[in-house]
């Protein structure tokens, strides 16, 4: 089986500030690793259970996911790391155990674009884009994990899967819908012009467990405070 060069880092999905590479190239490789990770996942279990939900709805979201990470990698000339996980992937023998997978691996995800969101203040757009996946994971994939778990586990799959499949479907599309907004606040975090009002004004927001999966989960309640005192202290200068 063939490896990547920086393969040790892949698997560890968070950027080594020491590691020989770019920091910008290990953001980008180590997000797109991990999509591809999900859709091989997702597209084993589709192999030996057939085509069941959530995993059939999602498997085209993290295609559209790894698509999207491999435009940024196209545009700052970044290598596409070696999609070597169909052999390294072996899934569980019930739809139970697989979807308990499936929420540990978007678990996983949502962890690591917290680490990469750090590293990409420079550039905006593949922040928005780190935002946007994290956001699809947090708000879509990891419920509907969550839901086929309990589903699968109490026996009730026929009495629920019209309405599981439904859930399941607010993938990526539906939420570059909903993160209007989020391309400004990036943009202002991006360029130190985060202001009071402009949190306050997100915060208020009615899609509240949206901003808390994304904009606090993503970059942290501790990197919002520290924006904000330095504001406070080079107004009082």
């Amino acid at each position: 089986m063939e490896e990547n060069f920086d393969q040790k880092l892949l698997d560890g999905m968070r950027v080594d500030t020491n590691f020989n590479e770019p920091i910008l190239h290990q953001v980008i490789r180590i997000a797109i690793y991990d999509e591809f990770h999900a859709y091989e996942t997702y597209a084993k279990v589709i192999d030996g259970f057939g085509e069941v939900a959530p995993f059939s709805n999602i498997l085209l979201s993290e295609q559209r996911h790894f698509m999207a990470l491999i435009e940024m990698a196209t545009k700052y000339n970044v290598p596409v790391p070696i999609n070597n996980w169909a052999d390294r992937i072996t899934i569980p023998t019930t739809l139970v155990e697989c979807c308990e997978v499936g929420v540990a691996a978007e678990i996983d995800n949502i962890a690591m674009y917290d680490d990469l969101v750090e590293y990409a203040t420079a550039y905006p757009d593949l922040l928005d884009v780190c935002f946007r996946l994290q956001a699809a994971s947090y708000n879509n994939h990891l419920p509907a994990f969550r839901r086929g778990v309990a589903i699968y586990n109490g026996g009730v799959v026929d009495d629920n899967q019209t309405i599981y499949q439904q859930s399941s479907t607010h993938n990526f599309d539906d939420t570059i819908e909903k993160l209007n907004d989020l391309s400004s606040m990036v943009a202002k975090i991006s360029s130190g012009n985060l202001s009071q009002s402009d949190i306050s004004g997100f915060l208020s927001s009615t899609n509240i467990s949206l901003l808390a999966g994304v904009i606090l989960g993503a970059i942290g309640t501790g990197v919002v405070t520290n924006m904000l005192q330095q504001r406070t202290q080079n107004e009082g200068e």
